[in-house]
């Protein structure tokens, strides 16, 4: 230590940003991470290293990278984001919405539009977001569409369990003694094998139906992506019948053009379940593939009504449903592609009940069902 008692002072070095790595303040904000760190770059690795100011984050609609490539700042003209490697630009990409990368970014140099066509680049963003493991082994045919098709994965019918009542279901068919919602397990009911489902809809002595009509452009998937590569879709429902009563469960699930004119569907016979039954929850599942292409809508219709005739809300109960659009894509190599002609064979042997419209111009649902003339009391429980 001195004579004086203090140790000396010493200054740490600063240096400006644009002296640490020749880049614009615009695209170090991009590849700086936590605390100013250089992203895939020796730097980061550094504790000691430079350290980026604290700087605004860019708009997130704002294609900064295809303006950092474009018009690199005044002073440091010279230097061009694309002398990055090709490993760090990549590193750049992961952390870019899928949108941005193909419409902003793709179109701005040869060298983008070939590490975003990458396969490393979307098996990076999948498992980035956590659609496949390291140690994934399934093969994919396309890691793009991949990812697309497991980012836009999701239950697309609304109010699926019952918590919003009957919100976002047309009601078909409101027969007996109409709709109801109800709390698992019910009477004369048992538990839902998933703890976290808590309601039903249930139906009555009369024809109940009720439906979703699912807008496939509207839920985000373009029309190549549907016609082209044509993803399977897997419907799923679940239904039970109180123990004391016997009912009949229909279901009903229809693919149909933007015209509403049928291309595939799924009609199961009614499915009859006796009185003193187990009251059991069962899983009625089916997948379409290699179906026509044209694709746009998705109609899932189901109910039922019960077998004795009861005052009441003895009928099937059913909850959880889902339609899931895949990531998976099954092919049929020895099956034709769909001529119209094939098509309207497909509609002849099923109801054509989205080709009948209401005066306001929305497609409409044809039902066929008898009137029931009168209705019994079920038994008493004394």
């Amino acid at each position: 230590m001195p004579s004086g008692g203090r140790s000396p002072t010493h200054s740490p070095t600063t240096r400006p940003v644009s002296a640490i790595s020749g880049f614009s303040t615009a695209v170090w904000t991009l590849v700086t991470g936590p605390a100013g760190t250089v992203r895939g770059s020796p730097t980061a690795a550094s504790p000691s290293g430079p350290r980026c100011p604290d700087t605004p984050k860019p708009p997130p609609a704002k294609p900064i990278l295809a303006r950092a490539c474009t018009r690199p700042s005044t002073a440091m003209a010279s230097i061009n984001i694309n002398q990055l490697p090709e490993n760090t630009l990549l590193e750049l990409f992961t952390h870019v919405p899928a949108r941005e990368l193909l419409w902003n970014c793709r179109p701005v140099c040869s060298l983008w539009r070939d590490l975003i066509d990458a396969v490393s680049l979307w098996k990076r963003k999948s498992l980035r977001d956590g659609f496949i493991t390291e140690h994934w082994d399934q093969p994919v045919a396309d890691w793009k569409i991949f990812y697309f098709l497991c980012s836009l994965r999701r239950n697309l019918l609304r109010n699926p369990c019952a918590e919003e009542d009957m919100g976002a279901w047309r009601i078909d068919s409101n027969g007996g003694d109409r709709w109801k919602v109800e709390s698992l397990p019910g009477e004369h009911g048992t538990n839902f094998p998933d703890p976290k489902v808590k309601k039903y809809f249930v139906t009555s002595y009369g024809m109940c139906l009720k439906s979703q009509l699912v807008d496939l452009k509207a839920e985000g998937y373009w029309e190549e992506l549907l016609d082209t590569f044509r993803p399977d879709i897997v419907v799923k429902d679940w239904f039970a019948a109180r123990a004391d009563c016997g009912c009949a469960y229909h279901l009903r699930v229809q693919l149909a053009s933007a015209d509403y004119i049928v291309l595939a569907s799924f009609e199961p016979p009614p499915v009859i379940i006796h009185q003193w039954n187990d009251a059991k929850w069962t899983e009625v599942s089916y997948t379409f593939s290699d179906y026509p292409p044209g694709v746009r809508h998705i109609l899932f219709q189901h109910g039922g009504k019960d077998t004795q005739f009861w005052a009441g809300w003895y009928g099937p109960r059913v909850t959880n449903s889902s339609v899931v659009i895949s990531h998976t894509m099954t092919r049929n190599p020895g099956s034709p592609t769909a001529q119209p002609e094939d098509e309207a064979r497909v509609a002849e042997g099923f109801p054509l009940f989205l080709s009948f419209y209401n005066l306001t111009g929305h497609p409409t649902l044809r039902l066929l069902s008898r009137p029931v003339e009168g209705r019994r009391s079920p038994p008493s429980n004394s």
